[in-house]
Protein backbone atom coordinates (compact mmCIF):
# COMPACT_ATOMS: atom_id res chain seq x y z
CA UNK A 1 0.00 0.00 0.00
CA UNK A 2 1.34 3.36 -1.22
CA UNK A 3 1.44 6.12 1.90
CA UNK A 4 0.96 9.50 1.62
CA UNK A 5 5.24 10.15 2.25
CA UNK A 6 5.72 8.03 -1.49
CA UNK A 7 2.59 9.89 -2.69
CA UNK A 8 4.44 12.58 -1.60
CA UNK A 9 8.17 11.57 -2.31
CA UNK A 10 6.34 10.65 -5.90
CA UNK A 11 5.19 14.31 -6.46
CA UNK A 12 8.48 15.44 -6.03
CA UNK A 13 10.74 12.84 -7.99
CA UNK A 14 8.21 13.30 -10.88
CA UNK A 15 9.17 17.40 -11.46
CA UNK A 16 5.61 18.06 -11.13
CA UNK A 17 5.78 19.98 -7.88
CA UNK A 18 8.87 21.40 -5.81
CA UNK A 19 9.31 19.96 -2.10
CA UNK A 20 6.57 22.23 -0.64
CA UNK A 21 3.74 21.75 -2.77
CA UNK A 22 4.88 18.06 -2.54
CA UNK A 23 4.08 18.45 0.93
CA UNK A 24 1.37 20.99 0.78
CA UNK A 25 -0.69 19.39 -1.62
CA UNK A 26 -0.23 15.66 -0.25
CA UNK A 27 -2.04 16.68 2.89
CA UNK A 28 -4.23 19.82 1.81
CA UNK A 29 -7.45 17.87 3.19
CA UNK A 30 -6.07 18.96 6.83
CA UNK A 31 -5.98 22.65 5.97
CA UNK A 32 -9.42 23.45 4.58
CA UNK A 33 -7.73 24.60 1.26
CA UNK A 34 -8.03 22.60 -2.21
CA UNK A 35 -5.12 21.07 -3.72
CA UNK A 36 -4.74 23.43 -6.43
CA UNK A 37 -5.24 26.79 -3.99
CA UNK A 38 -2.32 25.22 -2.08
CA UNK A 39 -0.25 24.50 -4.54
CA UNK A 40 -0.27 27.92 -5.24
CA UNK A 41 0.84 28.69 -1.82
CA UNK A 42 4.32 26.70 -2.28
CA UNK A 43 4.93 28.68 -5.39
CA UNK A 44 7.56 31.02 -3.82
CA UNK A 45 9.26 28.45 -1.38
CA UNK A 46 11.29 26.15 -3.76
CA UNK A 47 15.01 25.29 -3.56
CA UNK A 48 14.99 26.34 -0.02
CA UNK A 49 12.70 29.21 -0.32
CA UNK A 50 13.82 29.99 -3.81
CA UNK A 51 17.38 30.68 -3.41
CA UNK A 52 18.90 27.35 -1.66
CA UNK A 53 20.14 29.50 1.46
CA UNK A 54 16.99 29.14 3.06
CA UNK A 55 15.28 25.99 4.97
CA UNK A 56 14.32 22.54 2.90
CA UNK A 57 10.49 23.27 1.04
CA UNK A 58 9.42 20.23 2.35
CA UNK A 59 10.10 21.27 6.27
CA UNK A 60 8.07 24.48 4.73
CA UNK A 61 5.35 22.41 3.85
CA UNK A 62 5.05 20.88 6.60
CA UNK A 63 4.81 23.81 8.73
CA UNK A 64 2.25 25.50 6.47
CA UNK A 65 0.55 22.07 6.61
CA UNK A 66 0.55 22.00 10.39
CA UNK A 67 -0.09 25.46 10.88
CA UNK A 68 -3.08 24.94 9.62
CA UNK A 69 -4.69 22.15 10.73
CA UNK A 70 -3.97 22.94 14.76
CA UNK A 71 -5.26 26.75 14.03
CA UNK A 72 -2.94 27.38 16.91
CA UNK A 73 -0.14 29.27 17.31
CA UNK A 74 1.61 27.49 20.21
CA UNK A 75 0.81 24.02 19.18
CA UNK A 76 2.28 24.87 15.67
CA UNK A 77 5.29 26.32 16.95
CA UNK A 78 6.15 23.85 19.66
CA UNK A 79 5.18 21.09 16.21
CA UNK A 80 7.62 22.64 13.81
CA UNK A 81 10.39 23.27 16.45
CA UNK A 82 9.97 19.24 16.75
CA UNK A 83 10.03 18.61 13.14
CA UNK A 84 12.78 20.64 12.69
CA UNK A 85 15.16 19.30 15.29
CA UNK A 86 14.11 15.59 14.20
CA UNK A 87 15.00 16.74 10.65
CA UNK A 88 18.25 17.97 11.62
CA UNK A 89 19.17 14.77 13.36
CA UNK A 90 18.23 12.52 10.11
CA UNK A 91 19.84 14.62 7.83
CA UNK A 92 22.59 16.59 9.80
CA UNK A 93 20.97 20.06 8.39
CA UNK A 94 17.93 21.54 7.52
CA UNK A 95 19.29 24.19 5.15
CA UNK A 96 18.70 23.45 1.10
CA UNK A 97 22.09 24.38 0.54
CA UNK A 98 23.71 21.98 3.17
CA UNK A 99 21.59 19.14 2.30
CA UNK A 100 22.02 19.30 -1.58
CA UNK A 101 25.89 19.71 -0.73
CA UNK A 102 26.19 23.11 -2.20
CA UNK A 103 29.66 23.97 -1.75
CA UNK A 104 30.30 20.91 0.93
CA UNK A 105 30.53 18.58 -2.26
CA UNK A 106 28.85 15.74 0.10
CA UNK A 107 25.15 14.96 -0.66
CA UNK A 108 23.01 14.65 2.64
CA UNK A 109 19.82 14.18 1.32
CA UNK A 110 17.88 14.17 -1.78
CA UNK A 111 15.05 15.84 -2.72
CA UNK A 112 12.27 12.94 -2.66
CA UNK A 113 13.52 11.99 0.25
CA UNK A 114 13.38 14.66 2.15
CA UNK A 115 9.92 14.86 1.03
CA UNK A 116 9.70 11.55 2.24
CA UNK A 117 11.22 12.71 5.47
CA UNK A 118 9.54 15.91 6.54
CA UNK A 119 5.87 14.22 5.57
CA UNK A 120 6.26 11.07 8.56
CA UNK A 121 7.37 13.71 10.78
CA UNK A 122 4.40 15.91 10.15
CA UNK A 123 1.73 12.54 10.32
CA UNK A 124 3.51 11.96 13.40
CA UNK A 125 2.30 15.06 15.08
CA UNK A 126 -0.79 14.99 12.82
CA UNK A 127 -1.68 11.76 14.37
CA UNK A 128 -1.73 12.98 17.99
CA UNK A 129 -4.66 15.93 17.21
CA UNK A 130 -8.17 15.09 17.81
CA UNK A 131 -10.60 15.76 14.95
CA UNK A 132 -12.28 18.33 16.69
CA UNK A 133 -8.36 20.60 16.99
CA UNK A 134 -7.83 19.92 13.13
CA UNK A 135 -11.26 21.75 12.69
CA UNK A 136 -12.57 18.70 10.88
CA UNK A 137 -15.60 17.37 12.71
CA UNK A 138 -16.24 14.70 10.37
CA UNK A 139 -12.33 13.52 9.99
CA UNK A 140 -11.96 10.12 12.31
CA UNK A 141 -8.65 9.07 11.79
CA UNK A 142 -5.63 11.32 10.10
CA UNK A 143 -5.51 9.47 7.24
CA UNK A 144 -8.53 9.62 4.89
CA UNK A 145 -8.37 8.16 1.47
CA UNK A 146 -6.57 10.25 -1.28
Amino acid sequence: METRKDIAAGKKACGSHNCTQAVCCTYHDFTGIDEETIKHVGNCFAAGMGNMEGTCGALVGAGIVYGLATRNKSLALKGMRQMMEKFHQRNGSTQCKLLKGVGTGKMLRECPLCVADASELLEELLEQLPAAETGDKTRQHPHPAT
